[in-house]
């Protein structure tokens, strides 16, 4: 039986996160927080080249220096038969995708700088950080390449061997014929060239993990500090270890913030738990800063070609869109399926457009792997057409609002040429809300008044659609422990966005229960059966959907007890604040009786298991779509170029909000890293030598508290008719939204000046030589 919302205290409350005062109490358990007896400490030492070929590991001084237990080479993995990490991206390319073997441990050559080479195991952290020291590793240094452009050059220096030309793959998508009559009739094209920059992903807590191995089960654990647990578990039993799944057990405590970056299986997790059954101990390693700039997988990292077609009355007629994708040396888990599947169905926004083509390639590189991101292709694909948006306004002399208007979706369900069905929206309404809250109409005096003070000033827009559904599917179990309390285990996973919160408020508000009553479980393989984890901003609606089933079923199952309870019919009975009711009879019985009663087996129905529970794996596969305004207002020193966000609003629409205040925080975190991107942030390779030169926070600039302005977020909800819950991912949004925000104003304060073109991030010094250039011509 479906249950409604009929009351619902909870559901729109604007509940502090009840999860805080343990981490505000010192109380979180993080990956550090576990001492386990016997463990010992790893330390990998990586290569100091971009790519070179391994002549020999000199490893006898190592392995006799004090404290030392082992040092494992590439070598030792091979000889017990472990596989190279896999991909698991399923992208339709146009040729077959060929995977490069990836091992824990580099063999014959290392392809960049940070590649694992050598895995040293101690007493101590120290102690294996010293003996790493002793290692000898003799180098042939080959050439590099390190742009993604120059990578699919002629000539240029192979990553692989059996990659020709490296490129990694080709993706096609759209209707090439349709785009092209449609270029032939326009009446406007712009063109425009742009590079989205890639990005360390620097979550709070880097990397970290426990290998555990238990010789008489034959079995494994690992403690991480990791997302979508079940997949790398996947991933390590059917390709690393080849053993069967249940054979490893995942668990992921509080996890200090991920973004994408802790989906993925990593080397450090198979040389944990294969050096853990190799020495029976358990194996614990951390990452510092410095190595997670050159371990952990990377961002976003694309050079687009783009055209917008468009009739004489400003409307788009086509978008034509050309990408070449870092890769990074090795293909990473999802690494071929964020700049192609996620991309291209966000791609043309929330825009009215008929025909869009995407050709996509691949390009392997002596960098980092690159794979998810916050938002993990969509923020791509929207920073093109709002880009090509306010690039087209200036040169047909309309206003960046008026081509918007023109050209947003208005008419609903609306297909998009990608495929996708957008099934409702406001999207012209948070145009109109957001330039209002932003006092777009009084800007030009507040240029004027920049202009007197020798600075420049720039008011931005943009719009954002996300397509938020990650992967399909989730399980979710809920319980009624003897306690009384209720276990609420759902398979996607929280780092940080307040899911102990707000999956308690849903079910309170099903069950008729204080939101205190319930224990929310994740990220444990030994106690939730399945789960796909976070990513694509799929928590509410296919996590919290799996919940109100379980729930559901939960009911179903109490309705049959509390009817025997009751001497009445189960049809006859209602649920609502928290009890079962005969109608008419006056004779009710509380939720929690029944769960007690569920207990006795005296007490159950014919051929009931005791307990009162409902268990449901729910293959919900539909899409939601946030969508939002957003305005930034800027200002530039024409002297020194630095940059000064003054304001920035945003209007968005995330469907039914189960709790606006954590909704709230998780787009403002969003657009952080947004604007991070677009003001600081920018992963810097040598050319010649490979070698990063933002390897720490001391040249990677991430924004500060005092780089930012108030970021203003409204709500102009639509509810979904995806789920029943009517909600939209708001994980993701901010991160979409804000790189093309604060870039259109940036270009809208350097518009007098005749620049038109501009490439985050826009560093003081990068946009005084723009200003200086411009001066010059």
């Amino acid at each position: 039986m479906r249950h409604e919302f009929e009351a619902a205290p909870e559901r729109g409350r604007s509940r502090r996160r009840l999860e805080d005062e343990r981490f505000l109490t010192g109380r979180g358990r993080f990956v550090d927080d576990f001492a386990e007896p016997g463990q010992l400490f790893g330390h990998v030492l990586r290569s100091p080249m971009a790519h070179a070929r391994i002549l020999a590991i000199g490893a006898a001084a190592a392995r006799e220096a004090s404290g030392v237990v082992a040092v494992f080479t590439g070598a030792d993995l091979e000889a017990e038969g472990l596989g190279p990490l896999p991909c698991s991206a399923k992208v339709a390319t146009v040729s077959p995708l060929v995977v490069p073997p990836r091992h824990a441990l580099a063999r014959e050559r290392v392809r960049h700088v940070g590649d694992p080479v050598a895995f040293v195991v101690a007493e101590t952290a120290e102690a294996a950080r010293d003996a790493a020291e002793l290692i000898e590793v003799t180098y042939e240094e080959l050439p590099a390449v390190v742009d993604c452009a120059a990578a699919l050059e002629s000539g240029a220096p192979l990553v692989w061997d059996e990659v020709p030309g490296n490129e990694a793959f080709r993706f096609l998508k759209g209707d090439r014929a349709a785009v092209d009559e449609a270029f032939a009739r326009a009446a406007t094209v712009v063109e425009i060239e742009l590079v989205n920059n890639r990005l360390v992903v620097a979550p709070l807590e880097p990397r970290a993990g426990i290998g555990r191995y238990d010789p008489e089960r034959e079995s494994f654990e690992l403690i991480l500090s990791g997302q979508a647990v079940h997949d790398i578990r996947r991933e390590l039993a059917a390709d690393v270890f080849r053993v069967p799944e249940e054979k490893i057990q995942l668990v992921a405590p509080d996890v200090g913030g991920g973004f994408g970056m802790k989906n993925v299986l990593h080397p450090e997790w198979v040389l944990l738990l294969f050096a853990a059954r190799r020495l029976g101990r358990p194996v614990r390693w951390s990452s510092d800063r410095t190595e997670d700039f050159v371990s952990s997988v990377q961002g976003r990292d694309n050079h687009t070609r783009a055209r917008l077609a468009l009739d004489a009355e400003a409307r788009f007629l086509a978008l034509d869109v050309a990408t070449v994708a870092d890769m990074g040396a090795y293909f990473s888990s999802l690494g071929p399926a964020i700049p192609t599947n996620p991309a291209s169905t966000a791609m043309g926004g929330v825009y009215d457009i008929p025909a869009i083509f995407m050709d996509v390639r691949g390009a392997f590189t002596n960098t980092v792997p690159v794979d998810a991101y916050r938002g993990a292709g969509k923020p791509e694909a929207n920073y093109i057409v709002e880009r090509l948006a306010d690039l087209a306004a200036r040169r047909i002399g309309i206003s960046p609002a008026e081509i918007r208007r023109r050209n947003i979706i208005r008419s609903f369900p609306h297909v998009t040429p990608m495929g996708m069905t957008i099934e409702k929206g406001a999207f012209g309404d948070s145009l109109d809300r957001a330039l209002a809250a932003a006092a777009a109409e009084s800007f030009e005096p507040r240029r004027q008044d920049s202009a007197g003070r020798g600075m420049l000033r720039g008011l931005g827009l943009a719009c954002f659609l996300e397509t938020a559904r990650g992967a399909p599917g989730e399980w979710a179990r809920v319980a009624f422990e003897p306690d009384g309390t209720v276990t609420l285990l759902v398979g996607t996973q929280s780092n940080g966005q307040g899911h102990e919160t707000s999956f308690p408020q849903i079910a309170a508000d099903l069950l008729g229960l204080p939101v205190e009553s319930f224990r929310y479980v994740q990220a444990d393989t030994r106690r939730v059966r399945k789960g796909s984890g976070h990513g694509g901003a799929r928590s509410l609606h296919q996590g919290g959907t799996a919940m109100v089933r379980a729930i559901e079923a939960l009911l179903d199952r109490a309705r049959l007890i509390a009817a025997q309870l009751l001497q009445a019919s189960p049809e006859e009975l209602r649920f609502e604040g928290g009890s079962f009711a005969a109608s008419g009879e006056g004779r009710s019985v509380a939720i929690g009786s029944v769960a007690a009663a569920a207990r006795d087996p005296e007490q159950l129905p014919p051929g009931f298991e005791p307990g009162l529970f409902g268990e449901v794996d729910n293959p919900l596969d539909l899409v939601t779509y946030p969508n939002g305004c957003h305005v930034a207002e800027v200002e530039i020193d024409r002297e020194t170029g630095e940059l000064s966000i003054l304001r920035y609003v945003a209007v968005d629409d995330y469907g039914t909000l189960v709790n606006p205040m954590l909704t709230e925080g998780q787009v403002q975190g969003g657009l952080v890293q947004g604007i991070g991107q677009a003001a600081f942030e920018r992963v810097v390779y040598d050319g010649r030598s490979g070698q990063l030169l933002t390897a720490s926070l001391m040249d990677y600039q991430l924004p500060r508290a005092a780089d930012l302005p108030p970021l203003e977020v409204l709500f102009n909800p639509v509810p979904s008719r995806a789920n029943p819950l009517g909600v939209k991912g708001s994980g993701q949004a901010g991160c979409i939204a804000a790189p093309q925000t604060v870039m259109n104003a940036i270009l809208d304060a350097l518009a007098p000046l005749g620049i038109e073109s501009f490439d985050m991030p826009a560093t003081p010094e990068r946009l005084w030589r723009a200003i200086r250039t411009a001066r010059q011509a």
